[in-house]
């Protein structure tokens, strides 16, 4: 398949070729990404988009988004505003202080209140920062999306760099444990953690093998999390998303690697857009997933078919 027979109404749905540097910005990815349009079909098969309109899925409920400055967290945090959230929290790194700031923005105009936090999540106290800086803006905590996270390509194993494994591991899983650990004391029976781990968590990646092993490891820190977590009435899920056009795809593969990304995925032909991933994330903060915990939703285009 070519980009040329990809049916969408995504005008943005194909990568052109492109590089940034760690952490990336949102801002600079071309043609654009989509945070709030979803693809609707009519009778003959034609998308078209729509704007997504919330229900009050999540009235006065407050919640801290780490990496909420862009790609699937920003998505995140602009329908959870939709839904009815009063507060939102968002951490991010200083360099991606422009996003931070456009995040903010559209939050906003989508009807919640939001605060931005910068820093390193690899420090823990910045972890515990982030989570005070939460309760100080808006006094309680209803919902934590552990979504921050990086990644660093290495093609040949032998070649893999021993501290960029580790700074992996801070980055995308260890530094879940701190800002959870801090977060749980004010969660109460009712609230919802959501952790974003990854299809390469089940299908592998032979260029990710640190990503996809931090992946792996978000996979089985939900479930047992859940597991501890399910007496107390708070529920633990995550979401695992094959390829979405990101500031993390651009800044972490050659400008080759990222043209075109995506082209020629088993059901539409293309990678999904950050808005095709938020509302995943509206269920699983919202009561209707009540009776679900220790659970991943898949949204990778048909990458990878079964599994749990």
């Amino acid at each position: 398949m070519s980009a040329e027979d990809i049916i969408t109404a995504y005008s943005v749905a194909v990568p052109e070729k492109q590089q940034q540097s760690l952490p990336g910005l949102d801002k600079d990815i071309r043609p654009g990404v989509e945070y709030t349009k979803l693809e609707y079909w009519d009778d003959e098969g034609k998308p078209s988009l729509r704007e997504y309109i919330g229900s009050n899925k999540l009235q006065g409920k407050t919640a801290i988004i780490t990496g909420g400055d862009s790609g699937i967290g920003r998505a995140a945090a602009i329908m959870f505003s939709r839904e009815g959230c009063s507060g939102i929290t968002i951490s991010y790194l200083p360099d991606e202080e422009a996003d931070a700031k456009d995040a903010k923005r559209l939050v906003e105009e989508s009807g919640a209140k939001c605060n931005i936090v910068p820093g390193d999540l690899m420090d823990e106290t910045v972890c515990k920062k982030l989570v005070q800086s939460h309760l100080q803006a808006f006094g309680k905590l209803n919902i934590l999306v552990n979504n921050a996270s990086k990644q660093i390509i290495c093609k040949d194993f032998k070649d893999i760099d021993l501290n960029k494994v580790e700074s992996t591991f801070r980055s995308n899983i260890l530094q879940m444990f701190a800002v959870t650990k801090f977060a749980l004391p004010h969660l109460k029976r009712g609230a919802s953690i959501i952790n974003t781990t990854s299809v390469t968590a089940y299908r592998g990646s032979a260029g990710l093998v640190d990503y996809a092993s931090t992946k792996g490891a978000i996979t089985s820190f939900t479930r047992s999390l859940a597991t501890q977590l399910a007496p107390k009435g708070i529920r633990v899920n995550g979401v695992a998303p094959g390829p979405i056009i990101t500031a993390l795809q651009a800044a972490s593969r050659p400008a080759e690697g990222m043209e075109g990304l995506g082209v020629g995925m088993p059901l539409h032909g293309r990678a999904g857009q950050p808005a095709e991933a938020g509302p995943a994330y509206v269920f699983l903060a919202s009561s209707d997933s009540n009776i679900m915990t220790g659970q991943f939703i898949h949204i990778n285009s048909g990458e990878h078919v079964g599994g749990s």
